[in-house]
């Protein structure tokens, strides 16, 4: 249900990486898109500090600041959001990170609290703001505290995918569930949904999400941006890169280009007096553009493939394309998904720049209602499940399972007489425990002293909606458990790492499959010397052939076992095949 006491409008806030948008929806007039004092529906992402004076430092947000960036380029900050909550290794700079993304996200947040306000002609406190779907825990709190500093009170951190697919479901067919591919490329990030929206209780599940935290319009610039650069130093020797003015006039006017052959085959790159007094003239073509950028391009298809196959659906069983993010108006990149998707049309209709803000609003006054809400239903980012016994992760809840989930698996003791089990628990895509990230661990003791394999223990994990990880572990006869709770597992993890641990785990399949072979045949070799082992104890006494026989061979066997660590496969099937006949001699039933 919406939350009763919240009074007064909710506003939406795209906080994005080159541009900013807010949005608000109300009775009686629908989302309306909020313009700001220069009149333009979006906001430059920009700050800037003008050098100080008898009078002091001036501080520009918005147009403003963008607008001085070329005379201004020191004192000027921009792409913010892909530094946001993160950190580097150098001590200082830690120190600064830590501070200043908050400070000028805060700053971008409290210039669109102010264009509502202006607008409204009321104070505004409650507003969504929106995130990439891959930003982790610590970028999703410091856009929060941004918005503190910013005097909002953020109800809702929702992901941009997850916005626009709101923008584009909220007046369709209530009846219908429809499966929805959410394309995001916006100035900085990309991110790709698959989410599955059902009207009837205006249910949004996220099936799937894939993405890329360093790839957007502004890359698209700088390949731009490096293509005039080497072809100024070709024929007139000289450097633009050396001089922060003369590369921030290139930089906006490469931008201006791209807007303007998204709409048209050929411009032209002119910039007066761009280095010690050289004009610049050149012709540049939406061929040349793309042909410069097309890499790009393609990583963006990897993506929509690789997310699909992890929403387990066919590209036929995408209902609607949304398109979120001014970089979508670039026709080669829709072309590719036209021809993605079998000639499938993304949808039309809302601004892609507006989106995102658009569906934050709807949200916003969902929570402001006594009716019910819109139900937000994310996905696990990675395989969680824990190390019991032989190096290999056991996974007990598969990565993009939706959430709150909860998910059980039935382990068993691996030793005799076993009075506890320790669990470590991990999370990520590869098939040995090492190479996936510890979470924690907890121990389960007082299990009933039994030979190896005869206690069954229940492993349960729990994720609720909040992103609270909750693993126990509960022995079946006894009923004996014990628990572990991870508060927002997520915040262990990088977007980039998500990223990185998600592409080692495809690029080292085959790897994976072999040495999990590998270490599963040196497992039940192990098995194998238990159980003969435990043969030779009880009825060795009964054998008719050559007990010291079994006995050497035995040893032998458990001995290359400790020194062997590292065989190949092939070595431990041998030695378990020979093993298994001595069983079989030994205790023939």
């Amino acid at each position: 249900m919406g939350d009763k006491e919240i009074s007064g409008e909710v506003i939406g806030i795209d906080l994005g990486t080159t541009f900013s948008c807010v949005a608000v929806a109300r009775k009686g007039h629908g989302v309306e898109i909020i313009a700001n004092d220069q009149g333009n529906r979006a906001t430059p992402s920009y700050v800037a500090f003008s050098p100080a004076t008898s009078a002091g430092s001036q501080r520009l947000i918005g147009e403003a600041a963008k607008n001085q960036a070329t005379l201004n380029p020191r004192r000027t900050i921009f792409d913010v959001k892909r530094l946001i909550g993160k950190k580097f290794d150098d001590p200082e700079v830690q120190n600064d990170i830590k501070y200043l993304p908050y400070q000028i996200s805060a700053m971008v947040l409290g210039k669109m609290k102010e264009t509502a306000e202006s607008y409204l002609g009321k104070q505004v406190t409650n507003a969504v703001v929106t995130v990439p779907a891959y930003f982790n825990d610590s970028q999703r709190q410091a856009t929060k505290d941004a918005g503190i500093i910013a005097g909002l009170n953020v109800l809702r951190i929702i992901n941009e995918p997850t916005a626009g697919a709101l923008a584009y479901g909220v007046n369709q067919d209530p009846n219908t569930k429809r499966n929805i591919l959410v394309y995001d490329l916006g100035g900085g990030t990309f991110d790709v949904s698959v989410l599955e929206i059902d009207n009837g209780i205006f249910q949004v599940r996220v099936l799937a999400t894939g993405g890329d935290t360093h790839l957007g319009g502004g890359d698209f610039d700088q390949r731009v941006m490096e293509h005039f650069v080497q072809l100024i130093k070709r024929r007139y020797k000289k450097d633009v890169s050396e001089d922060p003015k003369a590369t921030g006039k290139l930089r906006r006017e490469c931008e201006r280009a791209k807007r303007v052959l998204s709409t048209q085959i050929e411009t032209r790159v002119e910039i007066d007096s761009l280095l010690h007094g050289m004009d610049f003239s050149e012709p540049f073509t939406r061929a040349k553009f793309e042909v410069l950028n097309l890499d790009l391009f393609e990583r963006t298809m990897k993506v929509v493939r690789s997310t699909l196959k992890d929403a387990k659906l066919k590209k036929d069983k995408i209902d609607q394309i949304v398109l979120v993010g001014g970089s979508t108006r670039i026709p080669m990149v829709r072309e590719m998904l036209r021809k993605e998707f079998d000639g499938k049309e993304p949808s039309k209709g809302i601004n892609p720049d507006e989106a995102v803000a658009y569906g934050a609003a709807i949200l916003g006054a969902n929570l402001t209602t006594d009716r019910p809400g819109v139900i937000l239903l994310d996905v696990t980012p990675l395989s969680l499940g824990v190390d019991v016994f032989g190096d290999l992760m056991s996974v007990v809840v598969p990565r993009n399972t939706p959430i709150p989930t909860k998910k059980s698996g039935l382990f068993t003791t691996v030793e005799d007489q076993q009075a506890s089990i320790k669990y470590i628990v991990l999370q990520g895509e590869r098939t040995l425990t090492k190479d996936c990230l510890q979470l924690g661990s907890f121990e389960l003791m007082g299990i009933p002293l039994a030979p190896r394999g005869a206690v069954s223990v229940e492993v349960t994990f729990e994720v609720d909606a909040d992103g609270i990880l909750s693993v126990t572990a509960k022995e079946k006869a006894s009923q004996n458990s014990e628990s572990l709770t991870i508060d927002n597992y997520k915040r262990n993890l990088n977007a980039r790492e998500i990223e990185r641990m998600i592409r080692e785990a495809r690029e080292m399949a085959e790897h994976d499959k072999k040495e999990g072979a590998r270490v599963d045949a040196r497992n039940q070799l192990e098995r194998a010397i238990y159980d003969l082992n435990k043969a030779v104890a009880e009825k060795l006494h009964m054998y008719d052939g050559d007990r010291s026989a079994v006995e050497t061979a035995l040893s032998e066997a458990s001995e290359w076992f400790d020194d062997n660590k590292d065989a190949c496969m092939q070595d431990y099937k041998d030695r378990r095949r020979k093993l298994k006949g001595l069983l079989k001699k030994v205790s023939p039933e």
